[in-house]
């Protein structure tokens, strides 16, 4: 059941997140590299979806992101402490879905997960 309702919210996720990079890029010049698509979502998608820009953005160079948010705005209003840390996850199915929605229609197939060792920051 719980699985189930993770995997609903990471699809409607991903369908949000086709059309919303479909209306954001829809004026905007086609991006050179995968890092440009990259710091697209960092800046100007996460601006506008989340009111705030991503942290942190870290590569290997071999095709392998990670997105760090210190201030994750859907966990702030959780509680700090350790209580609920093995539910953060469960808040995030969503906006790994609309992460991964924006890079399919930007012609990127992505694996996204969410990860948080401490609330409200997640990765």
């Amino acid at each position: 059941e719980n699985g189930r309702c993770t995997t609903k919210l990471e699809s409607m996720g991903f369908r949000v997140g086709q059309g919303l990079i479909e209306r954001f890029t829809k004026d905007t010049a086609r991006f050179k590299d995968e890092l440009d698509i990259m710091k697209f979502i960092c800046k100007d998608f996460w601006t506008t979806v989340f009111k705030k820009q991503i942290d942190n953005l870290r590569t290997n160079h071999q095709g392998i992101y990670v997105l760090q948010d210190n201030k994750f705005r859907l966990l702030t209003q959780m509680s700090a402490g350790k209580q609920y840390l093995e539910h953060a996850p469960k808040y995030l199915a969503f906006t790994c879905g609309l992460i991964r929605g924006g890079l399919s229609n930007l012609g990127i197939k992505s694996i996204v997960t969410a990860e948080v060792s401490s609330m409200p920051a997640c990765k």
